[in-house]
This record gives C-alpha cells, structure tokens and sequence, in this order.
C-alpha cells in the first residue's frame, strides 16, 4: 500500500493545477485534483486526504466558504492560495480554519516546504495525541475534562457539556490540546508556537491570536469576555479552569 501522503488541489487554473501536480509527483506525493467545490467534496468523498491545497478565488462557492463547510466536517489540513497579500486576507483565511496561506505568483518549492511543515506539525499533534492514550490516567490520559468540557486527545473530538460535538480545525485542536496539557499557566506566544506548532512557524505568527479568537467564540459563553482562555497583558494567554484526566 503507497503510504506517501495524498494532496488534494483545488483550483480552476488548468495550468497550475498540471504545474502543481507534476511538481509534487516528483517530490513522491500522491495528487488529486478539482476545480471546484463539487469536485472537491466528490474526492474527499472517493479517497482519504491528508492535505488540500485550497485556492481563495473559484467560481459558485469561494475558497473561503468550502474551508469554513470543511472545518464544521473534517481536521483535514488546509494550505489556502489567493492573489490577494494583503495581511488582512490571510488572517480571514485563518479565522476560517486555514492552517496557512501563501499568496500567488509564488514558488512550488516553497509551496512544497509548507505541505511538508504543516503534515508535520499534523503528524506530530497525532503521536502525542497517541502517546497520550497510552499513558492511563496519570495527567497525560486520551480523555481531558474542563469547565464541563470533554476533549477526546486520541479522538481529536471536543463535546459540549451538553454533549454536543464540537468540531475543531487541526490549529484550533493543537492548540487546545496545548493548553488542557499546560493548565492554570502563563504561555507566552512563541511558547503556545512551540507547543502547538513546532519551530516551522514564524517568530511572531498572528495565526495564534487568530486561533485563539476561534477557539473562545467555541467554548467560552462570551468570547469578548472569557472565562476560560484568558489573555495576560504583555505576557500571553492562560488556560483557567481546572484539568481533569481519565
């Protein structure tokens, strides 16, 4: 069985789509591809994926609206392209559960580092998500409860307290799981980057305040002000309530 990841692009340019696939078959990656949403939603539905590559501009429904449908059903990673480079376009893109972003005309080696960074840091949330499974009830157990909260580690499922099914997109998951590990403790960004990202993310990556901000309006009652994450002024975030394993 071909164990190499498979990638999805998702793109109506007929030319980068066959630049890209060539490209990445070279590197040993599996590829697919689709020009749309539908043709998207059909090959998640044919094949499992481990990552798509998501352009912002397709016709009938964007970029931005199939990530957003795609976060409410799948942790699959997302790497969103755009023309668009301006700051506050990628932080859209991440509000709407990209994991990162690169901007158009750009080069495919670099678009081949960051699949490779963010299967990754994905690859890497999955073994301590494992481990964590493994180690019975001793603080590092698969099932964390918080605040009424329940977060299956090995699962990668969040549930309500009142048993509600909450999906997470793999940042906002990392995230979490970095902060139920890390409870009632002061953690800076370039520590929550660590922990949650790996050193594959930048010195200062606004994608953690922006997971941050989805992960509040998730589970806590009012987002504006929150209970549960709560910033420290020129220290970083703090995960309130208290952990329990098992």
């Amino acid at each position: 069985m071909d164990a190499s990841p498979h990638l999805l692009i998702v793109d109506d340019d007929r030319e980068i789509r066959d630049l890209l696939s060539r490209f990445l078959h070279k590197l040993g990656f599996r590829v697919s591809l689709a020009v749309d949403g539908r043709e998207m939603r059909k090959a998640l539905e044919d094949r499992a994926i481990d990552l798509i590559v998501l352009d912002l501009m397709l016709p009938a429904e964007d970029g931005l609206a199939l990530c957003r449908r795609l976060r409410a059903e799948s942790s699959i990673p997302v790497i969103m392209l755009t023309a668009m480079g301006e700051e506050i376009d990628r932080i859209v893109g991440l509000e709407m559960g990209a994991d990162d972003y690169l901007t158009k005309p750009f080069n495919p080696r670099e678009l081949a580092a960051r699949i490779r960074a963010v299967l990754r840091r994905s690859r890497a949330n999955d073994a301590r998500t494992a481990a964590g499974s493994s180690s019975g009830g001793d603080g590092t157990g698969s099932v964390v409860r918080f605040a009424g909260w329940c977060l299956d580690l090995s699962k990668r499922e969040l549930n309500s307290p009142e048993g509600v099914l909450v999906p997470l997109s793999a940042g906002e998951f990392a995230l979490l799981a970095t902060f139920v590990q890390h409870p009632q403790r002061v953690l800076s960004r370039d520590q929550l980057l660590d922990f949650a990202r790996g050193r594959d993310a930048q010195p200062f990556d606004r994608a953690i305040d922006v997971q941050v901000s989805r992960l509040r309006r998730k589970i806590d009652d009012d987002p504006r002000e929150p209970v549960l994450i709560k910033t420290v002024r020129g220290g970083g975030y703090l995960f309130a309530p208290q952990v329990e394993y098992g």
